[in-house]
């Protein structure tokens, strides 16, 4: 079990470099947008695809395979208030709801990623298929965790208890 925790925190802190590394992309490349556009008055569209996959990639990645649990964003007015119980509860009905949407569109999405093959991008040319594949995976991967989630709350052990001094925003 020790191995598998080693192998897990080595892949998140792979999947944490990856966001890393698409953040610094389009970082740069808004840069290199900025000084053709306005100081050589020169604007080029490649930099723009670029941004706007990095922003997609980066938010569905990161969702899927960085942003743990706790980390995400809840309403914690209600949830910090009510018993361990009720908070178990809270969270099935959650994860039922979103397995259950997610689960049934998945035939969906997938077939559509499979159809966008037939287009690519206007500048750089790269098959939507392959730009669209990351939300096939996030789907999934809300599947995943979700179950995951719902498991814990049933038959794990009890979550934290919620100490609202404590809460901070990550920055």
């Amino acid at each position: 079990m020790a191995s598998l925790t080693r192998i897990g925190a080595w892949l998140h802190a792979r999947a944490e470099n990856l966001l890393a590394a698409m953040l610094a992309t389009m970082f740069v490349v808004f840069i290199v947008q900025i000084i053709f556009r306005y100081l050589l008055n020169f604007p080029i569209g490649w930099t723009h695809e670029i941004s706007v996959i990095m922003w997609v990639w980066l938010v569905l990645f990161g969702t899927a395979f960085v942003v743990r649990d706790y980390e995400e964003i809840r309403f914690d007015l209600l949830y910090s208030t009510v018993s361990e119980r009720t908070r178990r509860a809270m969270v099935v009905i959650c994860a039922v709801t979103v397995v259950f949407f997610f689960a049934i569109s998945l035939p969906a999405v997938l077939d559509y990623i499979g159809f966008m093959k037939v287009e690519k991008t206007a500048y750089l040319k790269i098959r939507f298929d392959w730009l669209y594949s990351i939300y096939g995976l996030f789907a999934i991967a809300m599947i995943v965790r979700q179950l995951w989630l719902g498991y814990q709350a049933i038959w794990g052990r009890p979550g934290e208890a919620i100490d609202v001094t404590k809460i901070k925003s990550g920055i």
